[in-house]
């Protein structure tokens, strides 16, 4: 069966109510659900890098949100900074990479798209992979972040995670969606 020849439930018909605006969210109603809806409507990137010693880049930062260090890989939001409102997945994601690790990548490949939390916001996320990196600062993130950068030896990614998570870190769980998407690439199409 398609999912698209499924009936929207009556939620879906109801008009929407705007509860608050922010720089970068708003809150919505429609019907009996709230979410947020992103104001800048590329969405983000989540990058998967891999240095050229077979090791995967991971940021650490503390996320106001839930109050909490969390490891992620490297992100950012798409057309964001003032002067760039139009850039792409593409282009974003190789200036995050830059700015929040330290390192350059020559390429990067859009892997896989689709939303952060489809029942709590509008956002969607695209899985990009970067190759051919090479090491051109510190990193650290803007003037806004600070940002610990994590190199991590592939084979131990999982169980470096995991072992982060016993000592109180938040793991975003994206990142074993990354993981896998590193050891299996996107699918043909």
């Amino acid at each position: 069966m398609n999912p698209h020849d499924l009936p929207a439930p009556a939620d879906a018909q109801a008009p929407t109510e705007t509860l608050y605006t922010g720089r970068w969210l708003r809150l919505c109603k429609r019907g009996r659900w709230e979410y947020a809806e992103r104001t800048n409507p590329a969405g983000a990137a989540i990058i998967i890098a891999v240095t050229p010693a077979d090791k995967v880049l991971f940021v650490e930062q503390y996320r106001v949100p839930i109050c909490a260090r969390t490891i992620e890989m490297p992100a950012g939001l798409v057309g964001d900074l003032a002067g760039h409102e139009t850039e792409g997945i593409l282009l974003a994601a190789s200036r995050e990479l830059e700015e929040e690790t330290g390192w350059r990548c020559a390429h990067v490949e859009l892997l896989h798209q689709g939303p952060s939390s489809a029942g709590m916001s509008t956002e969607m996320i695209a899985f990009v992979r970067a190759y051919d990196l090479r090491k051109v600062g510190a990193g650290g993130g803007d003037e806004t972040e600070n940002i610990v950068v994590h190199e991590v030896p592939r084979a131990e990614a999982g169980a470096w995670l995991f072992a982060r998570a016993a000592e109180g870190y938040s793991i975003d769980p994206k990142l074993f969606a990354g993981l896998w998407l590193l050891e299996h690439g996107a699918p043909a199409t």
